[in-house]
């Protein structure tokens, strides 16, 4: 059904282009973090105008936008759209990907170039399937993060082009910038969306979709201290990087990101930095209940103001909102998951359900009125040099966007 041969052709392609965004960056407002993710945008642009998509846009935002109409006949078929993401990690570079095909595999493990190995029951299954892996060279991280799920939007986008006997509404396709950093949704065009459901495809196993997340904020701590010369500090110091670590120290060991996984919330420290007089932290707040987040709220206040109390310091706590569980609202619009379910048994893959541990852009545009299930990729071990991908496993997400486009 898919053609492999070019899915392949795309992926490599388009992993081989720097698209690593800048968190600190985008989180001072600046969209898109990095000038590069234009580098990508310009190529998805030119291919979608040769597959005839219309409307073919690359905003100053970085958002890649196009359209193809509706057959004649179908101009009342419910529009559908798609969505990956430009962007890719910046916990491991992203720069000079060499990409590696891996047909042929002596054991159940790859051993990279760099000397990095890849293992695991998900790996085993797909070398025992005799699929098609990809992987950098160790390096760097791959980028199916979610350049296969660009590749698999643009193969089935072609080959709805070259079978016109399938006959659809409207399909809209976006290519978002800086998803990694959450702030992609920020400034997404929804002028231009005339789409009421969409899909982004930017999952991991095939099979699995996902329609719930975390509830999710970012908590700003900053501990306010003393500075008197160390030698003459007693009784009169109080060091905020003291208050700092102890802080850290305190937060709950099971109930972090090593020690969780499931439903399971957690606290995660991203960063700290500062001086004898102000240091300050950043946590991120995940859990997938109102209540519980509410909950993680009050114990991060309570554990800077009795930290502060301890030391004879202050503290600021903000929390900043970032992203809210999209299953209350994808509850309300079953079809839109149905028509997912159905695409996937269609293509002979077992539909799992599965929660998303992080967040994607459809977490945001469901809390924009656009209801938006993920769609699994073929990507594993993301943000990491031992990434890989599987080609097989891409082409059958393609397959479930062609399905998706015949039920609408």
């Amino acid at each position: 059904m898919i053609n492999k041969n070019e899915l392949l052709e795309r992926f490599l392609r388009y992993v081989r282009v720097w698209t690593t965004s800048d968190s600190l960056k985008a989180d001072s407002g600046q969209c898109p973090s990095t000038p590069n993710q234009f580098d990508l945008a310009r190529i998805l642009e030119k291919e979608l105008k040769q597959l005839g998509f219309q409307g073919v846009t690359v905003n100053d935002k970085c958002f890649v936008y196009g359209f193809l109409p509706s057959n004649e006949g179908y101009e009342n078929k419910p529009s559908v759209m798609f969505l990956s993401h430009l962007d890719t990690s910046e916990d491991v570079s992203g720069k000079d990907v060499e990409p590696i095909v891996w047909k042929e595999f002596v054991d159940d493990k790859i051993i990279l170039p760099s000397g990095h190995f890849i293992e695991g029951a998900e790996l085993k299954s797909a070398i025992e399937n005799h699929e098609t892996i990809i992987t950098s060279n160790g390096e760097t991280l791959l980028g199916a993060d979610d350049k296969a799920g660009i590749a698999s939007i643009m193969t089935a986008a072609d080959y709805l082009q070259l079978h016109p006997e399938i006959k659809h509404g409207k399909i809209e396709v976006v290519f978002s910038p800086d998803e990694e950093t959450g702030h992609s949704m920020d400034n997404v065009p929804l002028e231009m969306i005339s789409s009421k459901s969409a899909y982004t495809v930017d999952g991991g196993h095939i099979g699995e979709i996902e329609i719930e997340c975390f509830n999710a904020y970012k908590s700003l701590i900053t501990f306010f201290g003393n500075a008197v010369h160390t030698g003459l500090g007693r009784g009169k110091l109080v060091n905020a990087v003291t208050m700092a670590g102890s802080f850290l120290s305190n937060l709950p060991r099971h109930e972090a990101p090593e020690t969780t996984d499931g439903y399971e919330g957690f606290f995660a420290p991203m960063g700290v930095e500062g001086s004898m007089e102000k240091a300050e932290i950043t946590v991120l707040l995940r859990d997938f209940t109102e209540s519980g987040m509410e909950l993680k709220k009050r114990q991060i206040e309570a554990l800077a103001n009795v930290t502060a109390l301890n030391f004879g310091g202050k503290v600021e706590v903000k929390h900043v909102f970032q992203y809210a569980n999209m299953k209350p609202e994808m509850d309300k619009n079953p079809r839109v998951v149905i028509d997912l379910i159905n695409a996937c048994k269609e293509a002979g893959v077992a539909p799992r359900i599965v929660p998303i541990r992080g967040g994607t852009d459809g977490s945001r545009l469901t809390q924009n009125g656009i209801p938006t299930p993920n769609i699994f990729t073929g990507g594993h071990n993301y943000h990491s040099r031992t990434e890989w991908c599987s080609l097989e496993q891409m082409e059958k997400a393609a397959e479930v966007i062609v399905n998706i486009v015949k039920a609408k």
